[in-house]
C-alpha cells in the first residue's frame, strides 16, 4: 500500500531512549500507518481506522489496570 503523503508523528507513549519510537500516520483516508522510527524507509503496518481505534482503546484499558 502506498503511504505517500503520510504525516508521521511519534507516539505519545514513546520514551526518550535514543529514537526507539513508534510513529503513526493517521492523516490518510481509510488507513492508519504504523512504523518504526529507526527505519523510516522500512516496512509499515497498515490498519483500518476502526481496527486502529480498537487496538488503542484496548491498550489504554490494559494500561489502566
Amino acid at each position: 500500500m502506498e503511504l505517500t503523503g503520510a504525516q508521521w508523528r511519534k507516539s505519545t507513549r514513546s520514551s526518550g531512549n535514543g529514537g526507539d519510537c513508534v510513529e503513526v500516520a493517521d492523516n490518510l483516508p481509510d488507513v492508519v500507518g504504523v512504523r518504526d522510527s529507526k527505519d523510516p524507509l522500512g516496512p509499515a503496518l497498515v490498519f483500518r481506522p476502526a481496527a486502529w481505534q480498537a487496538f488503542v482503546g484496548m491498550a489504554k484499558a490494559h494500561d489502566a489496570i
